[in-house]
């Protein structure tokens, strides 16, 4: 069980609780200190204070209670990560196409979370209160490459500011359909529930939430697909998968926003019968989170890294250059 005492400045006269808490244990989302002061673990004077907006005098003392983390419900499953960066506050993986993030209906075992639980062990001091990792930015199950996750509250806190001022920067590599053009540009839209279908996302004349890709062709394939960079500078869901689609240039086999009418497309660019039907059967989005960049909540440090395409993506490259580069 840990204390921390805290005493009241006198720029903290007339301020709420809860802000005066968050201003000095940064170490806590406020989110968890409000946590901490409904369930009474926040005294004055001996007495416990359940109100996070009680209003704070300079020189007032309180002592924080945070009990130990409780256990997550998940169960912690042996199973084998790509970690590329490892630390005591932190851990970046290189997630594998068919792993899911976190469990669900339909996938309750065998997913990210259920490894990090595993990996970590008693490493997790608790996210929130309890004894799990801080999934700080997701992809789909589909998706493959570079997430960081952290093990500690400080950490998850840090990471996760970071991440809505736009500085947890984000580089994606897509197969699209089509020739891109322009090669460089930003696709700037706002994005929310597909009205038509509530599974999907879309992109929204009125209401939804502001999203912005940027993105550049590394490489393009005559007219049939295209190797595009994406860099995310908001994180809606799906994002670069509704955004390819918004501007034609859909991601090579997805399946949910992915290009109709394939065979016939294909058959207008004259394209091999092998190279044809690797792109048709391809069995998921074609996005690849390949570079993370951010500072190290803890020690300041700057981290880059990356990580190659898995080789699925590679070996459909690999056909498409020779079909369009000899």
């Amino acid at each position: 069980m840990e204390r921390l005492t805290v005493k009241a400045a006198n720029e903290d006269e007339g301020q709420r609780l809860d802000k005066v808490l968050t201003r000095h244990a940064p170490q806590f989302s406020r989110a968890r200190l409000q946590s901490l002061i409904e369930a009474g673990h926040v005294t004055a004077a001996g007495k416990a204070l359940t109100g996070s907006s009680h209003k704070v005098k300079a020189g007032d003392e309180f002592i924080v209670t945070v009990p130990p983390a409780i256990e997550a419900e998940p169960r912690a499953q042996d199973i084998p990560l790509d970690i590329v960066y490892e630390d005591k506050d932190l851990l970046v993986i290189n997630k594998s196409p068919d792993m899911v993030v976190h469990p669900a209906a339909g996938n309750w075992d065998g997913t990210l979370v259920n490894a990090l639980l595993a990996h970590c062990g008693n490493e997790l001091s608790g996210i929130g209160g309890v004894k799990r990792p801080g999934i700080v930015h997701r992809l789909d199950k589909e998706t493959s490459g570079l997430m960081v996750v952290a093990k500690n509250d400080a950490a998850h806190k840090g990471l996760s500011e970071q991440l809505a001022k736009r500085t947890l920067k984000r580089v994606y590599e897509a197969i699209v359909w089509g020739n891109v053009s322009p090669v460089k540009g930003r696709v700037e839209t706002n994005i929310g529930r597909s009205r038509a279908n509530r599974q999907k996302m879309a992109v929204q004349e009125e209401g939804g939430k502001e999203a912005v890709t940027d993105y550049e062709v590394l490489e393009g394939f005559g007219l049939v697909a295209s190797l595009v960079e994406c860099r995310l500078q908001t994180g809606r869901t799906h994002q670069i998968r509704v955004h390819m689609a918004h501007i034609q240039h859909w991601l090579v086999g997805d399946p949910v926003y992915g290009r109709s009418a394939i065979t016939r497309f294909l058959k207008l660019h004259k394209v091999s019968e092998k190279l044809a039907q690797s792109l048709k059967d391809f069995p998921r989005q074609a996005l690849h989170a390949a570079r993370l960049e951010f500072v190290h909540p803890i020690s300041q440090n700057k981290i880059k890294l990356t990580a190659e395409a898995p080789g699925d993506m590679k070996n459909l490259l690999k056909l498409l250059k020779k079909e369009y580069r000899g």
